[in-house]
């Protein structure tokens, strides 16, 4: 039985509606998502049944104003969501995380109304389900380099090009593409079934495995005028959307780190060597004492940010911060939990070695740690070390 990790009382700090969406979405992730997730994770399937069971619980587009399929919350309450789901799989989290922050954000944020309406609803109820394409296989880091691209043409564009590593993607109904047309970098909505539109999956991966993860190719494909995203240009407006989705990962990776510690710290209270439970060592102790300390900071850290982000105070450095500390964070904790759980730490009878693994993509997607730590450097020299 998980025991939440609160050494701070930080429960002083939620608000009701904040703690009962805690509750709610850690009810879904004990009942629907830990009962089947290894299965998921060793075939390498995604379990799609679960996405109209998130749609019940409002957990798309939650912060998104009712009128629109969302539910109206705070940032704190989307934040604490991608949290209990990520306690539960890095990959259910990314597709709530993709859905809500990549798709519906964009849509909502630089949609024509026309946009909004026809897209929104259906992906706030899950009868239609979303993708963002920004990364490109020799674009990732810097995707100004991006050489996807719309060319003018009656009626609409013609959008040739490719995406990689897309969460989502070959179950999409729309994806949210990002390319060059003259030269300034546009969004488009996608659809499945437009001429020339393909999105295979990618197979052979030791992470996220319960994720699906795709290319986007576009050959000639026919976007109609009223399909560009009127709201924005530039990478200001690709960038946006992934200040919002890194925001939910700085959340989300608290609560496979919390996964990681409670498994330990009860293995270690029953685990027998030496006549005596291993919790009682020091060298054990040690570590157990350092998880708590960083998933306590962790913690203080979101509480913070989901503040700021509500009082439109949050500049994107502020989630670089997050992120960069909590994914290191969270996978530390990993590995030091499959020491504590010694051998018995590879089985899937853990959740370990999932969340383990899973966190090495996390740690690398919406900006590796490296890049953050330069946005950051950047942010309190003025000086640039990108190039």
């Amino acid at each position: 039985m998980f025991s939440h990790p609160d050494y701070y009382n930080l429960d002083e700090l939620f608000t009701e509606e904040e703690k009962l969406v805690r509750q709610t979405v850690r009810d879904f992730v004990d009942n629907e998502i830990l009962p089947i997730i290894e299965k998921s994770a060793r075939d390498g399937v995604f379990p799609l049944h679960l996405v109209k069971k998130m749609a019940d619980i409002g957990l798309f587009g939650i912060t998104l104003p009712q009128e629109y399929g969302g539910a109206g919350m705070n940032s704190t309450c989307y934040g604490i969501a991608m949290q209990e789901l990520e306690r539960g799989d890095s990959g259910i989290r990314s597709f709530a995380s993709v859905q809500s922050s990549l798709v519906m954000y964009p849509i909502y944020a630089f949609g024509s109304e026309e946009q909004r309406l026809k897209w929104l609803p259906r992906l706030a109820s899950g009868q239609a389900i979303g993708c963002f394409g920004l990364t490109e296989p020799d674009a990732g880091s810097n995707p100004s380099s991006m050489t996807t691209n719309a060319k003018r043409v009656e009626g609409g564009f013609l959008l040739n090009g490719a995406k990689m590593w897309i969460t989502n993607g070959t179950l999409a109904d729309v994806a949210v593409v990002w390319g060059k047309l003259d030269g300034v970098v546009r969004g488009f909505l996608v659809e499945k079934g437009m001429a020339g539109f393909t999105a295979p999956e990618m197979k052979g991966k030791h992470s996220l495995r319960a994720s699906v993860t795709s290319e986007l190719v576009f050959q000639d494909v026919f976007i109609p005028e009223e399909n560009m995203l009127p709201g924005v240009e530039g990478l200001k407006g690709p960038l946006s959307c992934l200040t919002q989705a890194r925001y939910g990962i700085s959340w989300g990776v608290v609560g496979a780190a919390m996964a990681c510690y409670d498994s330990s710290l009860h293995y270690a209270k029953s685990r027998i060597a030496f006549d005596r439970p291993i919790a009682g060592f020091q060298l054990i102790q040690d570590k157990l004492v350092w998880m708590l300390n960083e998933i306590t900071k962790a913690q203080l850290l979101c509480w913070r940010l989901g503040k700021i982000k509500d009082q439109n105070t949050l500049r994107p450095q502020h989630v670089s911060l997050a992120k960069r500390n909590n994914c290191e964070m969270a996978l530390t904790i990993a590995r030091m939990s499959r020491e504590i759980h010694g051998a018995n730490g590879i089985l899937d009878e853990y959740p370990i070695m999932r969340h383990a693994a899973n966190l090495e993509s996390v740690k690398t997607y919406e900006g590796t740690h490296e890049m953050h730590t330069l946005i950051i450097g950047q942010d309190i020299t003025g000086l640039s070390a990108f190039v």
